[in-house]
């Protein structure tokens, strides 16, 4: 599992560079900001070049942990399709090939005369990354990739990237905006259960550099396996009274009813993973959603972080159901590998009945109260 665990640090930390390459290097970064404009935006491009930027990332997780781990192959899962429409009006299927001067070919029968950007993009495809990190290697826990599945998100709050936004100031230390709340994504579950067992949070642009105005990233961890509990990061501690993060598109009934328990004071900010993010880090204790918005992709990472903390993610509206009905025992977690009945599409692995994520069980018991 050691080895497992720095495949998908080191994957994650490849994906990051693909994410801030698209941001900082002028041939990509005008396909991406063209994509941003709506009607106004450049024609001439046959693709959604942000959607690429996803889709590259997330076959670049499955090329780099397929080729490792061959007992993953077929049991790793993504958010995005990869098939694009080429340049001829036909569909080409994304992938990692066997050289950079195949992969930029690839990317050329999408991007049409871009060779500069396919280009860039297949050296960093390619290239290999190396880890400085001793703790990875630490992490030994018995379970076998044969008995895991992945879910990817490869660039969790995908409109916050492409806006950029660098200008957000947080409220609390929680940004309700703006670039920091593009994240990667990597979580894996055990095949049977469901239950998320590992989770990897690289987050691409958390400082940027005042003098070469390179962005720097950093990552997080957790392992939650039978009796271990490993994490790159220690549980904070409880506040008295949770301090609760939301989406703006939260209802009126949930900040009613959530308003008073954090005495009156109520956290916005963009993506899934970003809210699981502020409750993983301490800044928030719980993260609420009454909506079946998100999807096994964003929860999974953050999940199984959440658990290496003594925390975890619930299905709001079949906890609130036990709690009405007396149910004493616990509340019932997320599970990752049970698609929705009646479902067709992405919507067969939403999260249909809303979330809580939470660090601590107190907090968890506060906020079903209150709803």
């Amino acid at each position: 599992m050691g080895g497992l665990l720095q495949a998908l640090v080191g994957v994650s930390e490849k994906a990051a560079e693909l994410a801030r390459l698209c941001r900082q290097e002028q041939p990509l970064f005008e396909l991406l900001v063209a994509e941003k404009t709506g009607p106004d935006r450049n024609r001439r491009f046959l693709q959604d070049f942000k959607t690429l930027a996803d889709v590259l990332i997330q076959e670049v997780i499955k090329h780099d942990l397929g080729k490792e781990f061959p007992e993953l192959q077929g049991h790793i899962h993504g958010e995005e399709s990869n098939e694009f429409r080429d340049v001829h009006g036909g569909t080409v299927a994304v992938r990692v090939c066997a050289t950079p001067g195949d992969t930029a070919a690839l990317l050329l029968s999408v991007l049409g005369p871009e060779r500069e950007a396919a280009e860039l993009l297949a050296d960093a495809v390619h290239r290999d990354v190396a880890l400085g990190d001793a703790a990875l290697a630490e992490a030994e826990p018995d379970v076998s990739p044969r008995d895991l599945a992945v879910w990817i998100d490869p660039i969790d709050s995908t409109n916050e990237y492409i806006a950029g936004r660098e200008d957000v100031p947080p409220v609390d230390g929680i940004a309700p905006a703006g670039l920091c709340s593009a994240l990667v994504l990597i979580g894996l579950f055990d095949r049977r259960s469901g239950r998320p067992v590992l989770g990897v949070i690289n987050e691409p642009f958390f400082r940027r550099d005042p003098q070469t105005r390179r962005w720097h990233g950093r990552y997080h961890w957790g392992i939650a396996h039978g009796d271990t509990r490993l994490c790159s990061l220690s549980p904070p501690a409880p506040r008295s009274a949770p301090r609760v993060v939301l989406s703006r598109a939260e209802g009126d009934a949930v900040r009613g009813a959530l308003g008073p328990l954090c005495g009156g004071r109520l956290h916005f900010a963009a993506g899934a993973g970003y809210k699981m993010l502020c409750v993983i880090l301490g800044l928030a204790d719980a993260y609420v959603l009454s909506e079946g918005s998100t999807f096994a992709w964003d929860a999974c990472a953050p999940h199984a972080i959440l658990r290496a903390l003594g925390g975890g993610v619930v299905a709001l509206g079949a906890a609130l159901r036990a709690r009405r009905e007396g149910g004493c025992g616990e509340p019932p977690e997320l599970v990752y590998n049970r698609p929705a009945e009646g479902a067709a599409g992405a919507e067969r692995w939403a999260n249909r009945s809303g979330l809580v994520a939470y660090l601590h069980p107190q907090h968890l018991q506060a906020v079903l109260g209150a709803l």
